[in-house]
């Protein structure tokens, strides 16, 4: 029991807690694009992209290390060319086309779907080759990203895109697709810059292999229930067939076949939070629960950073629409000038107001480039908060694991009493009692599954436990490399604008300083 003993006892609140947050990331995300017509202000992909040359060379994020080159080179491939020696896998979708399905669906205008063009460049030995292109629907995003939670247990797996029915019925069907497209290929950035998922045979299949993906046999949802079905009567009359096995413990309880063991993990989970019983893994891990702590702490930070920075994005867009607005006003009003002008002092008026008119206008158009680049930064802020539901995954996974060890402990102390007391009772009878005989003997098999099954699940446990852990590390890494090129580049950016409207309005300032002159 010493291993057992190092295990701590992770709170079921964790699956409650999972729902809320990612209900208010949901809502996160609408209150984002609600501050855009058609999309929120910190996605990078929709905003005007056009820079002043002449800044060019002060708005790109300075290059800390291998890491950074290859995520700027997935938000932009154009901007940075890997060395020759950095292993890169680039990932694009494009091309997005209407497919009409070979069987006519029961649902009115659910008959058609939309398919992407990927297109994947890589120099990865596990790809065996450099260029492939494949077409894959929504519906392959969600089988690849099923496969991914269920084989990387513990990993902080970057949460896929939503399926919104409502907004493919609200918005334009172009701009629907269009803004799926950039999901999607974000999404894909993210597993391509995963040190472990970007060599993982899934991703490599989703981007190599054409035609429809194979549903491995865990996500086969048809099969699993109807082999519940048939195994529930054996459950219920207590039968051989509500044995949780070895094979089974290495995935979190689901429908169908694993109907008695979500019973019977859910019997732990009350057990454990009335404390009717005390389970012999209830020892805590005071490392992980301070890193989950302090994740939680950042979360609401980040949070918190987040909708500043989207004020901060309104605001300069407000700036630069509004200064635009007064040059364009200026205009008209120098128009109107001209036109009625009769002495030489309304005509110079209306040229210096002309001036001024021009500056405002130039003045507006670097906000609106400036306004470009501090979404590029601070969307790193938005990054690092959308990947937090995939770290609440992670340790719900390991809350699962624990589970599962706590409820294979308790079926064994059950089995064995029951052993025990039917072992009693048949040396009692003279001569033994076949049918107890028969009995015992397969309840002692039913140990010894069950002892195998608990095996592994403290495997399994220990394995996501060691996975938790070298995320956390990475993404403490990761962000601190994040967070330095952000900054640079944000304050570098704010810092040249600033100068170049500074000058715009210094040019005007020196051609109307006659008027201080003069009075």
């Amino acid at each position: 029991m010493g291993k057992e003993g190092s295990m701590e006892n992770l709170s079921l609140e964790d699956d409650d807690k999972l729902t809320s947050i990612s209900k208010s990331y949901s809502n996160y995300r609408s209150a984002m694009t609600c501050l855009s017509d058609s999309h929120h202000p910190l996605s990078p992909s929709i905003v005007d992209d056009s820079v002043d040359p002449s800044l060019a060379s002060s708005i790109q994020p300075s290059v800390v290390d291998d890491h950074d080159i290859v995520v700027e080179q997935f938000q932009n491939p154009t901007i940075i060319s890997p060395p020759l020696n950095l292993e890169y896998l680039n990932i694009t979708v494009s091309d997005p086309h209407k497919e009409i399905q070979a069987s006519p669906s029961i649902v009115p205008g659910t008959n058609s779907y939309v398919t992407y063009l990927i297109t994947t460049q890589t120099n990865l030995p596990d790809y065996g080759g450099s260029d492939f292109t494949v077409r894959r629907r929504f519906k392959d995003i969600v089988t690849l990203s099923d496969r991914l939670s269920e084989g990387y247990r513990g990993y902080f797996i970057p949460p896929r895109p939503d399926k919104s029915i409502v907004e493919s019925q609200v918005m334009q069907k172009q701009e629907f697709v269009e803004q799926r497209r950039l999901a999607l290929e974000k999404y894909l950035h993210k597993l391509a810059a995963h040190p472990l998922i970007k060599k993982s045979d899934e991703l490599r299949v989703f981007l190599q292999v054409h035609g429809k993906l194979p549903l491995p046999t865990t996500t086969d949802v048809a099969s699993r229930v109807l082999d519940g079905a048939v195994k529930l009567p054996k459950q219920l009359f207590g039968e051989s067939g509500n044995v949780i096995g070895p094979q089974d413990v290495v995935h979190p309880a689901k429908g169908g076949r694993d109907l008695l063991r979500l019973f019977k993990e859910l019997k732990q989970s009350v057990a454990n939070d009335w404390g009717a019983s005390k389970s012999s893994v209830d020892e805590e891990d005071k490392v992980f629960l301070e890193n989950k702590e302090r994740l939680h702490n950042l979360e609401l930070q980040l949070s918190n950073a987040s909708k500043q920075a989207e004020s901060l994005v309104k605001a300069q867009q407000d700036m630069g629409d509004t200064i635009g607005e007064l040059g364009l006003t200026f205009i008209k009003l120098t128009k109107f000038e001209n036109e009625r002008a009769t002495v030489n002092t309304q005509r110079e008026r209306a040229a210096d107001m002309k001036n001024v008119a021009t500056a405002a206008v130039k003045a507006s158009r670097l906000y609106r480039e400036l306004n470009s680049q501090t979404v590029k930064h601070l969307d790193i802020l938005h990054e690092h908060l959308s990947l937090m539901l995939g770290i609440h995954h992670a340790f719900s996974d390991r809350s699962s694991a624990l589970l599962t060890v706590q409820t294979l402990i308790s079926e064994l102390s059950s089995l064995n009493s029951r052993a025990e007391k039917l072992e009693t009772a048949t040396s009692k009878i003279f001569g033994g009692d076949k049918s107890r005989v028969r009995k015992l003997e397969e309840l002692k098999d039913s140990i010894r599954v069950t002892e195998d099954a608990k095996s592994c699940a403290i495997r399994e446990y220990e394995r996501i436990k060691e996975n938790n852990q070298s995320e956390i590390d990475r993404i403490n890494r990761e962000r601190h490399v994040d967070f330095v090129n952000m900054l640079k580049g944000f304050v570098t950016n704010q810092v040249a604008y600033t100068e170049r409207i500074g000058q715009e309005w210094s040019k005007v300032a020196e051609e109307t300083s006659r008027y201080s002159r003069e009075s």
